[in-house]
């Protein structure tokens, strides 16, 4: 019986030290699959006995020699923290304030050179203008170089002649006009006397004699304006002389400029920005020729109703109502009120009424009728749009940056209409996008999309 125990003993003894080295050997591999160092698994023993009192502290330093300890090892990448939705609006911020900056800097720069750049504006107008004149002659067989000298020689003495026409006009119905003005004033002198706002003459008389001390104690102010004035006016032969000679440069060569500026955009976006160029082309045409037959016609019609109702100076008026037209929406209200305003000097209170319902009914037929036929579906732009784009022209550029806000928008929505439909194209027909592709957390994510698109498939 004692050898038999004794066996027993000596088998079980082995049977451990075999559980112990496959118990070792597991973990050995599941070491290797994780990528980590083996750890020994030794057979089970007894605990140790505690020892007599606390065992000793040992003092665990930073790497840094700090009173604490490290951090702990498997933090996640901060960038993958970051909730999405926040990652978009840091990424979209500073690409704003980078446009917000650069649209700074246009600003100033175009405030530096207003004039030069007012008149290569009005240059490319009058030449949306004028270049089918000059295609037509070409087609009857005249050359280039003629064709563009009559069809500029004719645009500029039409244009010429025009203002010529309205500065004689006005002058020759000036002393009239004055009159007809103080007639009108004493009758709305005696309208405010018999109103019943019980405005007293003296009350009338005050306002008068202010008015006139006014004038005379700003006397050094109003001959700085007129020197202030004298400057404009050089101001604007200067522009009108430069766009004259934009305007014959850009209808002898403008294909040979085009080419050129072409020239001037990375090899990448020349097909995009080839396309895009004739088309932002015929939207600009499109706006002045549409443009000019509208005011055309708010002109003959509000100038013949002014003509029947006898205000004086109705050519004048219509020439004035249709120079205004080309600032949209503003123009017309403006050049409308100014026609009421001379009928009520003049005329009285009542033609000043008509005047005004015939304004009224001219610029219905023209916002409902004429504008959506005549310019159809070539310039799309809300209206808002319109109203916010001159406003923002007039306040940097006055005028002139009234009259080029519209078809500067006008021409930008098609331009980059386009070059989205030309990128989405160029995505399906399988080209390599422009531009570097998504990078850090945003890869990642994108090709977890990806992925997932494959699985689905």
């Amino acid at each position: 019986m004692a050898k038999r125990a004794g066996w027993l003993g000596r088998l079980g003894n082995r049977l451990s030290r075999m559980e112990a080295r496959l118990n070792e050997r597991r973990a050995e591999v599941e070491a290797e699959n994780a990528g980590a160092a083996p750890v020994p698994v030794t057979a089970p023993t007894a605990p140790a006995p505690p020892a007599a009192g606390p065992a000793p502290r040992i003092p665990t330093e930073h790497p840094d020699h700090l009173p604490y300890p490290p951090a702990p090892r498997g933090r996640p990448d901060p960038v993958s923290v970051v909730p999405w939705g926040m990652r978009v609006a840091a990424e979209v911020s500073w690409r704003l304030l980078l446009l917000a900056g650069m649209l700074w800097v246009v600003m100033k720069v175009i405030s530096e050179v207003r004039l030069v750049v007012l008149a290569f504006a009005a240059a490319l107008l009058v030449t949306a203008l004028l270049q089918p004149f000059v295609v037509r002659l070409r087609r009857l067989g005249l050359p280039r170089g003629l064709a563009t000298a009559v069809t500029a020689i004719l645009g500029f003495v039409i244009i010429g002649l025009v203002g010529w026409f309205v500065v004689w006009q006005v002058m020759e119905n000036l002393d009239d006009l004055s009159a007809r003005v103080r007639d009108g004033i004493n009758e709305l002198k005696l309208w405010a006397l018999d109103s019943p706002f019980h405005v007293t003459e003296k009350q009338i008389n005050d306002i008068a004699k202010n008015l006139s001390e006014t004038i005379g104690t700003n006397t050094e102010q109003i001959t700085s304006a007129g020197l202030q004035g004298v400057t404009v006016l050089v101001e604007v032969l200067t522009g009108i002389l430069l766009a004259m000679f934009s305007t014959l440069f850009l209808l002898y060569d403008g294909k040979r400029i085009w080419t050129w500026v072409q020239g001037l955009v990375p090899a990448a976006a020349r097909p995009g920005v080839a396309g895009a160029g004739p088309r932002a082309w015929r939207t600009l045409t499109a706006y002045v020729r549409g443009t000019v037959l509208v005011a055309l016609i708010d002109a003959i019609f509000i100038g013949l109703g002014i003509y029947f109702l006898k205000v004086p100076m109705a050519v004048p008026l219509a020439v004035f109502i249709f120079l205004f037209a080309f600032i949209p929406l503003v123009g017309a209200v403006v050049s409308g009120a100014l026609a009421v305003v001379v009928a009520l000097v003049t005329q009285g209170p009542w033609t000043a009424l008509m005047v005004l319902a015939v304004v009224l009914a001219v610029q219905q037929i023209e916002g409902h009728v004429l504008q959506p036929f005549i310019l159809g579906r070539a310039v799309r732009v809300h209206p808002l749009a319109v109203v916010l784009s001159v406003a923002a022209g007039g306040m940097v550029a006055g005028i002139g940056g009234a009259v080029v806000a519209v078809p500067l928008v006008a021409v930008t929505n098609t331009v980059v209409v386009y070059l989205r439909a030309y990128s989405r194209e160029q995505l399906l027909q399988g080209a390599t996008p422009i531009g570097p592709g998504p990078h850090g957390s945003t890869a990642v994510e994108d090709a977890y999309r990806e992925a997932g698109r494959d699985q689905r498939a």
